[in-house]
């Protein structure tokens, strides 16, 4: 019973550390942005969990194990930030692996990239043929980022001469699970008020009714009831 009552104890220890820890560092941290941010979340992720599992490591040792783990990350990116050179020893370069629709045989080599990866690298940007492609950048975070021959581009409505008109809002999230997403209404500056009687008149006199409202780009309200 001890002993589950421990392994309860550091479960929810290391869960809440690592989650204060993951916010406290970023949202960088969480999207993987580059090699670096990867090995430090599986780091960090490694280290709570032998603090769960490992009962000869004391609590207090994996906690500012991570913690102190933490810290140099972020001071890491600190530095990173301030200094070019820094950033690029840490994140790497990008590499322009084909240019003017020839590919760079030794930026492949010093990729270690073979022709089935950048194949499947250019299907995931939903290209299926070289001819197509005028430059082609393998990021720091392992993605490739895609400039299409002229031919090859979506059409856009700046081509076609269509007239544009500014959006008066941007689609966000009014209501959800029946209760009023106040910070949405703040920052679109749009008045409870209104919204209740926008619902109204659509025939939702009860918040408890709508399990999700949505603000359209025309001001309009789209409704999903329960």
């Amino acid at each position: 019973m001890d002993a589950m009552f421990n392994t309860l104890i550091r479960t929810l220890i290391g869960f809440f550390l690592l989650l204060i820890l993951t916010r406290i560092i970023g949202k960088k941290q969480l999207s993987q942005m580059s090699f670096f941010t990867y090995i430090t979340g599986i780091a960090l992720g490694n280290i709570s969990g032998d603090m769960v599992v490992h009962k000869d490591i004391k609590i207090i040792d994996g906690m500012i194990g991570l913690t102190m783990w933490a810290i140099l990350t972020i001071a890491i990116e600190f530095i990173a930030i301030k200094s070019p050179k820094a950033r690029t020893i840490l994140n790497g370069e990008a590499s322009i692996i084909i240019k003017h629709g020839k590919i760079n045989k030794k930026a492949m080599s010093d990729n270690k990239l073979n022709m089935d990866d950048l194949n499947m690298l250019l299907r995931l940007e939903n290209v299926f043929s070289l001819k197509e492609v005028e430059y082609a950048i393998l990021e720091p975070n392992g993605k490739l980022s895609v400039l299409k021959n002229e031919e090859y581009e979506s059409v856009t409505k700046k081509d076609l001469n269509i007239l544009v008109k500014r959006r008066p809002y941007v689609p966000a999230e009014l209501v959800v699970d029946g209760k009023i997403v106040k910070k949405n209404l703040t920052e679109l500056n749009i008045n409870e008020n209104w919204l209740l009687n926008e619902l109204k008149m659509k025939g939702f006199p009860n918040l408890k009714e709508i399990f999700y409202a949505e603000l359209q780009t025309d001001g309009s309200l789209y409704i999903d009831k329960k």
